[in-house]
């Protein structure tokens, strides 16, 4: 396992249905929140990225719920890489609740793209560079 982090995240309101769990499709924008910290915690940030003429579009995403989170939990989503980016990176989540219990767990694996050319391009030195301290 490469570089980790881990996000703190509250389960608010308005992420739940009636039943005050959360919904599933809120569990794509806390992998984004968390893959947002995890580059921020590396040094690098999604609008230096952008400056750079980088983006990094999503083309897969796995979820696998395996306990509902609810409304007020407080959510730990740990991020890692278990791999060196290439033209792809490929991040992994967990996601625990305050008593620690495995909620959620997930993929996300996105391609490093010029947004000049809109072409796949090579993960940037500067990426791997932050990978290997």
């Amino acid at each position: 396992m490469l570089k980790k982090t881990q996000t703190s995240l509250e389960v608010r309101y308005a992420e739940t249905d009636q039943m005050q769990i959360v919904h599933h499709s809120n569990y794509a924008i806390y992998f984004e929140q968390a893959r947002v910290d995890w580059l921020r915690k590396q040094g690098m940030h999604y609008d230096k990225l952008e400056n750079e003429g980088i983006m990094l579009p999503l083309i897969h995403l796995e979820v696998n719920y395996k306990k509902p989170a609810v409304f007020g939990d407080q959510l730990q989503v740990k991020t890692f890489l278990t791999e060196i980016p290439n033209v792809k990176i490929s991040f992994d989540y967990q996601i625990y609740n305050q008593r620690n219990e495995l909620l959620t767990s997930g993929k996300t694996i996105h391609a490093f793209v010029s947004s000049e050319t809109r072409r796949p391009m090579r993960c940037p030195q500067s990426i791997l560079e932050l990978l290997s301290d």
